[in-house]
């Protein structure tokens, strides 16, 4: 698992970035519009959880305490919950939401394989 923290924390890390730029075009879309929408807000959301996300899973790595995986789990889950409810017109957010969704899965892949100590 130490493995896939530090990829998938690179991979979040540079894709938050990307999902903050569409974001604002995405929110500056609604606002122009006055659709009414928070699809633009939702993905700056998404976009600090998975910064976020990427930090603690870069930084966590070689440390496998429940802790942090509960904390990886909560980040990617909330990015993920955000995403697919509040995505409105900006339809990059699913899978942006998609790939936080993995993650809160290998997280808590990875928090119930370290319970199962023997």
């Amino acid at each position: 698992m130490k493995t896939w923290k530090l990829v998938s924390g690179i991979i979040s890390i540079v894709l938050s970035v990307f999902v903050v730029f569409q974001s604002m075009i995405a929110g500056l879309a609604n606002a122009l519009e006055e659709s009414g929408q928070v699809s633009g807000s939702a993905g700056l959301v998404v976009s600090i959880c998975m910064l976020c996300g990427g930090i603690v899973s870069i930084v966590s790595r070689k440390n496998n305490s429940k802790g942090t995986n509960i904390a990886l789990l909560i980040l990617f889950s909330l990015a993920t919950l955000t995403g697919f409810v509040l995505a409105g017109n900006y339809s990059d957010l699913y899978i942006w939401s998609a790939w936080c969704l993995i993650n809160a899965v290998l997280a808590f892949i990875s928090l119930r394989k370290g319970a199962i100590k023997i």
